[in-house]
């Protein structure tokens, strides 16, 4: 049967694999994100779009409700994409370097739940799942500020899901490693770079962002109905055994 979904932070290398696998299982999904000429390909599939940030209230609230308007009143499902990453030690990190990043991945992940979780709780429930970090469960150098931006979005979906528990809304995040996408492309811009990198994972090996999108459609479309204040650590291994 075919669902309505919205993406926020659709331009993301991973919310355009997932955009995609939704679009081929016949569902409707609705994008947001500020990048008009990332997401064309699956504007060209029928997917609909609204230009916007995430940080946007009235953005957020117009991509809702589309979405609900493009499934017969309801939305099924909401993942939330947008990111950042900053790199530097605290003593070389100004408190506006951090807050942004606390603001482009924190505040815009609690705006996504606060407008969508309004509009489940009108229409008999829904799903959304979140973006962590293998930062927020593993001490990684130089990683400060992402490490409580992705912290504080695990806490809040742990919170979101207790919360919402009664309400047939489903709450739970995907936390990946280093992945093969645009975001982490100064992350591997060497051959040795990329060959540290990989022996840091028990795996060796670097996500593929086909990964991260298929395991956010399983959580949004399939998952059984019992999953929900859940972390899915998509990291090789790293946070939780050694290599």
């Amino acid at each position: 049967m075919s669902q309505s979904y919205l993406i926020i932070g659709a331009s993301s290398d991973i919310a355009l694999e997932l955009g995609s696998k939704l679009l081929e299982n016949g569902h409707s999904i609705t994008l947001l994100a500020r990048d008009s000429d990332r997401v064309k390909s699956l504007v060209t599939q029928g997917a609909h779009f609204i230009q916007g940030d995430a940080l946007d209230k009235e953005c957020i609230q117009q991509a809702v409700d589309l979405a609900n308007e493009n499934g017969g009143g309801k939305i099924s499902g909401v993942a939330h994409l947008v990111g950042s990453l900053v790199l530097r030690p605290p003593h070389a990190l100004s408190l506006d370097a951090f807050n942004e990043v606390i603001h482009t991945n924190l505040s815009s992940a609690f705006l996504t739940l606060s407008v969508a979780g309004k509009s489940m709780l009108r229409n008999d429930g829904g799903r959304m799942v979140f973006t962590s970090s293998v930062a927020a469960s593993l001490g990684m150098m130089n990683h400060e500020a992402i490490a409580a931006a992705k912290g504080g979005i695990e806490s809040m979906v742990r919170s979101a899901a207790a919360t919402y528990s009664q309400r047939n809304i489903r709450v739970n995040a995907v936390a990946p490693g280093l992945t093969d996408t645009r975001l982490a492309e100064t992350l591997l811009r060497s051959d040795a770079m990329r060959e540290a990198a990989v022996n840091k994972i028990p795996l060796k090996r670097i996500n593929q962002s086909q990964e991260i999108a298929s395991t956010m459609q399983w959580l949004l479309c399939t998952a059984p109905d019992n999953i929900t204040g859940q972390i899915f650590h998509l990291d090789g291994g790293m946070s939780k055994i050694s290599g």
